[in-house]
This record gives structure tokens, sequence and C-alpha cells, in this order.
């Protein structure tokens, strides 16, 4: 089972993402693509590991998700990713096969396993100015469109509120 879970920056989605993880089967494993590279981030990781339950494992994956998720798959019940926003960071430059990796990966993998997939939707708001923000947010929108395809579920999460835009 595949779930993905969108959201604004700070719209609850990682929130609604670790509960929905926590109702599937066990043992779950968080797989965390974020890499604190200023003082900001390194306090919104520390935040997100005060509200989840201290005996989830976590693996940081960085740029490494799709070896990740095949080897949590082989013993997890379920897994969480958080984020793919992030995990596109981390791939720059290889974007698009990275993508295209991450989505073949997700279809082979066994259904019994609960995937719960965090991605932020960046496309909501104004045409960024920079043309590497365009392609970011173009890159990441087309991630998420590959994602949901596969994706048995799909909700938005607005002011901590999930609205579900695909169910199986």
């Amino acid at each position: 089972m595949i779930r993905l879970v969108l959201g604004g920056d700070k719209s609850g989605k990682s929130a609604y993402g670790l509960a929905v993880f926590g109702q599937g089967p066990q043992p779950g494993v968080l797989l965390a693509t974020g890499q604190a590279q200023d003082f900001s981030f390194r306090s919104q990781i520390l935040d997100h590991r005060t509200a989840r339950m201290p005996e989830i494992p976590v693996r940081e994956t960085g740029a490494a998700l799709v070896p990740a998720l095949e080897e949590a798959a082989k013993q997890a019940g379920s897994i969480l990713v958080d984020s793919l926003d992030f995990w596109m960071f981390a791939c720059s430059g290889r974007e698009a096969e990275s993508a295209a990796e991450l989505t073949e990966c997700l279809a082979r993998l066994p259904r019994h396993v609960h995937i719960t997939l965090v991605s932020c939707e960046a496309g909501l708001g104004a045409i960024p100015a920079s043309a590497e923000v365009r392609a970011f947010v173009r890159g990441l929108g087309a991630l998420n469109q590959a994602v949901a395809a596969v994706s048995d579920e799909v909700c938005l999460v607005m002011a901590g509120l999930p609205l579900y835009l695909k169910r199986s």
C-alpha cells in the first residue's frame, strides 16, 4: 500500500504522515532524507524528532532513498519517507533520473508493506523569479505526479487537515 501525503510548508503534512504510519503494520522504519544545512533546518529536524515516538528506528538516506526503501521493505511492515522534496535537493543534477528510479522502485515493492511518502506541494504559490527555483518546483511537481500515479492513496494536508484526492 502506497500513500502520498502532500502539503505546503508547516501545513501539518509530516505530523499527518507520522500518524498514519503509526497505524500501519509493525515493525516500522522512518527514512529521513533531509540533511541539516543551516540552523533553521536543524531546529525543524529536532522538532520532528521530539514529535515522534522514540522507539521508531530512523535511517538517514540523503540521496540513497531507493536502495534504503528496497532494504527496508525486506523487514518492515510500514515505512515513512519524510520527505521527497528534500530528497530532490539531495539528487541535484539527477532529478529526472532519480524520480524515474523511485517510481520504478515503488511499483515493484511488495504491496503488503505500507509506505507513506511525505512531500511538499510547491506549485501552489507565485511563479518563482529564479530559473533555478522554477526548475526545482517543476521537477518536484513532476515527481509528485509520478508518485501519485503509483500510489493507492493521495492526500493534501492544509491547516493540519487531510483532504483525500485519491483512495483505492
